[in-house]
Formats: C-alpha cells, structure tokens, sequence
C-alpha cells in the first residue's frame, strides 16, 4: 500500500470513527445501538482502499497530494453524506474557518467584499464590490469597483478572493498598503489600512418605514443576532406601533439565537421548537423571558428562501398567533445539525435531530429521489400547492396551518420575477460599471435623485458597451432603473446600508406587506382574547 493510499484511508478511519462515537463526545446517553459496527466499518475501509489503489495505479494523470485531499474532502466524504441528507456537511480546514468566523459575525481585516473580475484586457483583478459600513476600508475612501494591483507590495493580479482576502486578514492593529486602480484617475492610489475588528451585523436595517412601524432586516442567525435584534426594540422604544420582521433569503444559522429572537415576542413559558433524534434526548426550548412591555401587531415578511433558523421564528410567531406571515412558502428546513470538530480543524455538520414547530408541524420539505441541485434550486411555483397530503395543525386560537413543505404563509405574496429586459440588464452587470463610470466624473449627495439627463447618460453607456434594448423596454421599466441606479451609488457614495435602504423602499413585495398591518392587529387581538379565555378556564 503506498503512502498516499495510506493516508486516504487513515482520513476515512478518522471520519467513520467520529461519526460512529461523535455523538458520545456531546452527549454521555447515547444509544447503545447507535455504535457502528467495526467489522462493518473495515469492510467498508477495505474496499474503499481497493478502489483507491486501482485509481492510483491507473489513473491517466500522477495523482499529486491536491488529488488525494480532493478524493476524500470533495469526492468521497461528502457523497457519503449528501447519501444521508442535503444537510449532512463536511467541512475541510478552510471551509470549517469560514463557518466559525460567520458563527461569531467578526473577524479582523479591513473589511470589504471582493470579487474577482476579468478585465478588458483578460487579466483578472480582484474588484471591490463593497465596504461594510465603518470598517478601514470605508473610512480610507476605498469604494465599490476599485481593483486591488498590490498588497503590501505583492503583485495581486491572476489572484481569486480567497489568496487576497488571507493576505488582507491579520491582527488588530496591524498596517496593511493596498494599491488600487479607479476609473477616472490616471494613477493607481495607495491606501494604508489599520486592521481592526470587522463586526459584521445580521441586523443591518433598522428604523421606521411609516410613522410607528418599526422595519427590521436579519440577514442570519449568529451569536449576536438576538442582542442586535433587542437593540433595535430599545430604539424604537414608546413610539413603535407596529413591525414588520423581514426574513426574506435569511439562510438560518444557530438555533440558540431563533430561540433567543422569538422569546422577545412571546410569553414567557411558551414553546419556541422541538427537536427530537433517535441517539439524544427531546429537547424542548421556551420563551424564558417573554415579551416585556406593550403588545403591537407584527409582520413576517417571508419567501422561498428563508430557512431553518428563520423558519423556526417563522413557525413560533405563527404558531402562536403573534405574527401574521406574509410571503412565499418558505424553504422547508426541519433538520437540525450538530458540527462535531474532527482532526486538523475540520468539522462534519451532521443531523441529529428533526425540529418541530409549537403546534407539532415538522415542516421539512421531502427530499428523497430529489438531486442536490433540484432541492436547492428547483422549486414548482406555477402548479398550486397541493396541501391535501400535509400534516395539518392547528394555531393557539384555531387556526389551521401545514406541516412539511416549509411555513405557509397567512397572505401570499409572490417576489418580483425579473423580465427578460432586467434578466438582460443583470446578467451584464449594468448598475455596477455605470456606477464606476459615472462617479469618475460626478459627485452624488444624499438628495441625488436620477433625473432625465442621468436617464439620458446611462442610455448613452448601453449603446457604448452595446447592450441591446428597445425603447418601449426602457421606458416601461423606467422606475426599475431608476431604483437600481440610485442604489449602486448609494452603496459607493455612503455605505452598503444606504443603498440597501434605497432598494427597500421601493419594494413592492414590502410595500403590499403594509398592506396586511390591519389583519396583523386582528390577529394580535385574537390572540389576546385566546389567552384571555385559556387563563379563565385554568383557575
């Protein structure tokens, strides 16, 4: 057996072994019928080394040591995995990093997000797409479109995100020279950064959209989400009448923080999830708290992808009438998984329990015979959804809901879909190389509007850059551009935040939400009186 070979099956043994006693290493009450059969297991070893020799032996190209680690990493532990569940995960060194730097909402850099682009002359260059609000990057001047051509001296070109983002990173305090290339200017400039502490907020919008309805945006579960969201409760404070909760594309996160978030809006004793596995204990988590202070009628503002952490708020408030959810169906995520740290700071993210809502609903989507990209991506949207075959359940004061499938909401609303004219208008990135273009020779100020003669230039940049479109095109999605416009030079001129404030408040999908604040303050009052009458009846 040569070297290499030995190697793969030394990581295999590792992981099998940690998925046969990872669960002791968490929890001492594992099932004894949980252990992994260890005949069965070199079995396994045996012919996966087998076929491991004949690849090694035979294969058309010498495998080098990237091979091997892509065999285990990319090939065959994940398959493995991915044969259980979507949600089973394994994560290899740099991607275990990542997921704990996203856990924690912080690291230490200079704070911007970067992409790598090809430029005219096919040279890639990582490109600043933005600067997160306060961090060094934004307050050295650095803005979206500028591209990175050194790093402390360091020639970054044919570089991708990663290579630039490590060298960027480092610790506080810490001097890091970055030279960049505008357009506009004949020069690169030279920006000297201090690296400091990036906090990054999954509550990045919050303030009054109408007089008294409060507006926040979770963008995802981390370990401070549930302390940002109290933050801006206490902002609010006396004069909040009404809010809106937007969930929409929130991809989940760490279930302690749902369960942190919704005992904000519950009463104190009320259950939040259930999550129940076949080698641990049923776990039942409560509001401990409960809502402190006067009751207002709220919206969740939902679609197809939000998921799992977010679903569980989703399915609390609803469950317990003290929300009403406004959307699209969303993902259906009912899987819970626990990360077991494995050698060499790798992690495997593995389900251990299924999580259900108040009212009993697990509101996983089925997903077997279902291809990884199909449950994913692919959702049916234009048959309507048969609920015939759906667990149905009921809310504290009677009203129906569904299990399996995701959280249905209480009032549809469907997300804007791109037209062929603004599919074409994405696809080649318009909005964000105007904005380099027209902010090379213009200021913005925060009363910017975009008039006729913005309208009149930005028509004059497709004909150069000879993207085709009709008038009767332009014209009937004139506020579409209008919108988008505005916001790419928010984002440059004055923050991520800013031009995200200028999107929202011109979305439909919200602007229909508001709509259904006088059925959320029904709702609310139902609930009351629902809670009013269950009190009675006990004493």
């Amino acid at each position: 057996m040569s070297t290499r070979t030995r190697r793969a099956v030394v990581s295999l043994s590792l992981f099998f072994a940690t998925c046969a006693v990872g669960g002791s290493l968490v929890n001492n009450s594992v099932n004894a019928q949980s252990t992994t059969d260890e005949s069965a297991v070199r079995d396994s070893l045996h012919q996966f080394t087998d076929v491991y020799s004949l690849v090694e032996q035979n294969y058309a190209d010498k495998l080098d040591q990237d091979h091997v680690d892509k065999i285990i990493y990319d090939g065959a532990i994940p398959s493995m995995l991915h044969v259980l569940d979507p949600h089973s995960n394994f994560y290899d060194p740099k991607a275990y990093a990542q997921m704990r730097e996203d856990q924690h909402g912080r690291y230490y850099g200079v704070g911007m997000h970067i992409q790598p682009q090809l430029n005219k002359d096919g040279v890639q260059r990582v490109v600043v797409i933005d600067t997160f609000d306060g961090s060094p990057a934004f307050k050295s001047g650095i803005r979206p479109g500028d591209a990175i051509l050194t790093i402390d001296g360091k020639n970054a070109d044919g570089m991708d995100s990663l290579a630039v983002s490590n060298l960027l990173k480092g610790a506080k305090g810490t001097h890091v020279t970055v030279q960049m290339l505008r357009e506009g200017q004949d020069k690169p400039i030279s920006f000297d950064l201090v690296r400091d502490e990036i906090p990054r907020p999954s509550v990045d919008l919050a303030d009054f959209i109408r007089p008294g309805i409060g507006y926040i945006h979770v963008t995802q579960f981390m370990e401070t989400t549930s302390h940002e969201v109290g933050d801006a409760l206490a902002k609010f404070g006396p004069d909040l009448q009404g809010l809106i909760i937007d969930l929409r594309g929130n991809p989940g996160g760490l279930l302690n923080e749902a369960v942190a978030m919704s005992d904000k809006f519950l009463t104190k004793g009320d259950i939040v999830v259930s999550q129940k596995g076949r080698s641990f204990q049923d776990v039942v988590y409560r509001a401990n708290h409960g809502e402190q202070g006067k009751r207002y009628p709220i919206i969740v503002l939902v679609n197809r992808n939000t998921a799992s952490a977010a679903e569980i708020v989703s399915g609390a408030l609803q469950d317990h009438d003290r929300a009403l959810i406004v959307g699209e169906t969303t993902f259906g995520k009912g899987l819970v998984q626990t990360v077991f740290q494995i050698a060499e700071n790798t992690g495997l993210a593995l389900t251990t329990y299924h999580y259900y809502t108040p009212s009993g609903r697990l509101i996983q989507r089925d997903y077997n015979g279902v291809s990884l990209y199909d449950y994913y991506y692919v959702r049916n949207d234009a048959k309507p959804a048969d609920k015939s075959n759906l667990e149905v359940k009921q809310t504290d004061s009677g009203r129906t809901v569904y299990g399996g499938g995701g959280i249905t909401p209480d009032e549809k609303i469907e997300s804007p879909r791109a037209n062929s004219f603004q599919g074409t208008m994405l696809s080649h990135g318009v909005f964000f190389e105007y904005m380099k273009r027209y902010l090379a020779h213009h200021t913005v100020s925060k009363d910017f509007t975009v008039d006729d003669a913005v309208m009149a230039d930005f028509k004059n940049y497709l004909k150069s850059e000879k993207i085709d479109y009709t008038d009767a095109d332009f014209n009937t999605n004139q506020a579409w551009l209008k919108t988008n416009i505005r916001s790419q030079l928010f984002i440059s001129q004055f923050g991520a935040n800013a031009g995200f404030k200028v999107a929202r408040d011109e979305d439909p999908a919200l602007a229909k939400a508001l709509t259904f604040m006088p059925e959320a303050l029904a709702l609310e009052e139902r609930s009351d009186k629902s809670r009013e009458t269950k009190t009675a009846s006990i004493k």
